[in-house]
């Protein structure tokens, strides 16, 4: 099926792109989600009409994605976790998990921007992606750790800020 692309989407294309997808990409995710509109030529007339107009919001999304990249630069999060000894948590870090720890601090993503590449399933540190707008993302750093590591740590910060007054 042929679709005009009327945002980038990922490695398919840019905006005005006609593009071959698979029937059930078109039905299931392009279209309902308006990235996309079927080629037909009165779709087409529609879109040339439009161009300018979308491209302007396009432009638009693309500026406060980038404002909120620059706040999201550099943030880190710790997330306490039950784990064995050996290391790997019982259950596994969501998308939905690291939303809630970014809300904590004033940073407002949805789930659907949060890109984990592989699950979380061990302790230790982590770079996991913020897709902002097709064109813009940023990584964020995220700490898993158990609830004794967090107080080790937190006794050994309060020893050191103490030990400098």
């Amino acid at each position: 099926m042929q679709v005009i692309l009327i945002e980038k989407v990922g490695k398919l294309g840019g905006i005005g792109d006609i593009v071959d997808v698979k029937l059930g990409f078109a039905r299931n995710f392009l279209l309902p989600k308006r990235k996309a509109l079927r080629a037909t030529d009165a779709n087409l007339e529609y879109f040339k009409s439009k161009k300018a107009e979308i491209e302007a919001n396009n432009l638009k999304a693309m500026k406060n994605a980038e404002k909120v990249a620059s706040k999201l630069s550099g943030v880190s999060i710790v997330l306490t976790r039950q784990a064995s000894d050996s290391g790997f948590l019982f259950g596994s870090v969501r998308p939905s998990d690291i939303v809630e720890a970014l809300a904590e601090q004033g940073h407002a993503v949805s789930k659907g921007q949060v890109v984990i590449p592989a699950p979380i399933k061990t302790i230790g540190t982590y770079k996991v992606g913020i897709s902002l707008h097709p064109e813009v993302s940023v990584d964020i750093d995220v700490r898993i750790m158990t609830a004794q590591e967090q107080t080790a740590s937190a006794e050994i910060s309060s020893e050191e800020e103490s030990g400098e007054e």
